[in-house]
């Protein structure tokens, strides 16, 4: 990998950035009897727009919110403004990555229409949204907060819709955790930004379709697990290269399973969790890959996983792998409204890099270009440690990008241990573990999850 186009400025990312972020404060002080200071940090966002086909929207969007007189339609294109301007940045850092990795990028299919949504569902949420936006997050109350409950549970009943009113449940259980905004230290204007911005986006009619998806055949060859853990909910992603039994060329896919869980349920019991949905998982663990049959496929790249089209396949080295398949595996494309730079997460292969240590933070410096390492996103139940990454010649991770610069989220490394080369995954937990630390961190959560179950049945049974 060419890891000095990475550390290259790329033309008007910074300005693109500014721009949201200017509208990003202005949204926080609320849009209802905007400041002088909060118009112009929106003249910013329009201007930005100059020469797109946003422009005159946008524009006249502004001067309708300087004015008082703004309406749903205004906000609707701020929230456009904002989405398209963080479409350019993740595009450009795309451009980048592949420019570095030298792997094909796949085109995008065109999406096709969503299932109808009652109309009046989706007004209903682009009304309250804002009336978000009135108020600002600093204007934030329980009152403003607690009005997106009857469109969220007239929403979950219905499939078609079930994607706006899972983000609006989340958004909405975020903001009342803050409340009431006027207390807030910090202000996430940038998190709760995209999440407005995308909510919003989201109330168009047909905006809820994607591009139309297929069927996976081959040899599927896991390359690591990503963990992800909320207080309530915790996801594992396995990134895969399917080598497609037609022999065409490879492509790198993921295949994801939910759960919800309990606040007490931590480390090695996510696991024991997510385990018993995905048998990918424990492949990935044990370092095998699957044969897989018509298993389907969205255009993005995610297997919506089907145990019954699956089966368990040859030994298949992640390392091997990602020295021999992954330089030639396409990159899936991404889907026009999930074109955001936090989505970045691209399969990359480093070896012959130095390591260097500064506190807690680690970095790889490759071909005389230093990339960050980023540690928290390594989860807690895994063998993975700082000083298995510190000490390792060669890392199997995500390249990801974050407040200005690419970093490199290990998914595995080589190293030594006790004059032994070994490898160490973040995943390798994810089937089961014989590891000393992995069976005592498995029996504590084994014995948690009882106890939350025999809790649970006493409560059904009464």
């Amino acid at each position: 990998m060419r890891a000095d186009l990475l550390a290259e400025p790329i033309a008007g990312l910074d300005e693109a950035l500014a721009a949201v972020d200017g509208g990003d404060q202005a949204l926080t002080a609320g849009l209802l009897r905007p400041q002088p200071a909060q118009v112009a940090a929106l003249t910013g966002l329009a201007d930005a727009l100059a020469g797109s086909p946003l422009a005159g929207r946008v524009a006249e969007a502004v001067d309708k919110i300087a004015a008082g007189a703004a309406g749903e339609d205004h906000f609707l294109a701020v929230a456009a403004a904002r989405t398209a301007l963080l479409g350019s940045v993740h595009d450009a850092l795309s451009a980048r990555v592949d420019e570095a990795t030298g792997r094909p990028h796949a085109e995008p299919a065109a999406p096709e229409p969503g299932a109808e949504v009652s109309p009046n569902l989706l007004a209903a949420a682009r009304s309250w949204l804002a009336d978000l936006a009135r108020a600002g997050w600093r204007g934030l109350d329980h009152d403003l907060v607690s009005g997106s409950a009857p469109v969220i549970s007239a929403m979950l009943p219905d499939p078609a819709p079930r994607r706006l009113a899972a983000l609006l449940d989340g958004f909405a259980a975020e903001l009342a955790a803050s409340c009431p905004g006027a207390g807030i230290d910090q202000v996430p204007a940038r998190r709760w930004g995209d999440l407005w911005s995308r909510a919003l986006v989201l109330t168009l009619p047909g905006a809820l379709g994607g591009a139309p998806g297929g069927t996976a055949t081959g040899r599927l060859l896991p390359l690591g697990v990503d963990l992800h853990e909320h207080g309530t909910a915790a996801q594992a992603q396995v990134h895969a290269v399917l080598e497609p039994a037609d022999g065409s060329t490879p492509r790198l896919v993921r295949a994801s399973v939910s759960v919800p869980k309990p606040d007490t349920v931590l480390g090695a019991g996510l696991w024991q969790l997510l385990r018993p949905h995905l048998s990918l998982l424990a492949a990935a663990g044990d370092g095998r890959s699957m044969d897989v049959e018509a298993m389907p496929v969205t255009a993005e790249g995610d297997l919506v996983w089907d145990e019954e089209r699956a089966r368990p396949g040859a030994p298949a080295d992640p390392f091997v792998t990602a020295r021999v398949v992954l330089p030639t595996a396409a990159t899936p494309p991404v889907a026009p409204l999930d074109r955001h730079p936090a989505r970045l997460a691209v399969p990359v292969f480093l070896e012959g890099y130095t390591t260097d240590k500064d506190g807690d933070a680690i970095g790889v410096t490759v071909a005389g270009h230093r990339l960050p390492v980023d540690l928290d996103r390594v989860p807690v139940a895994s063998p993975l440690t700082p000083a298995a990454v510190a000490s390792s010649g060669a890392c199997l991770g995500l390249l990801r990008w974050d407040a200005g610069t690419f970093s490199v989220q290990p998914l595995a490394v080589e190293t030594v241990v006790k004059k032994k080369a070994v490898a160490v995954h973040a995943g390798a937990w994810a089937g089961g573990t014989t590891d000393k630390n992995g069976v005592k961190a498995e029996k504590a959560a084994t014995d948690a999850v009882t106890v939350l179950r025999e809790r649970a049945g006493r409560l059904l049974r009464k």
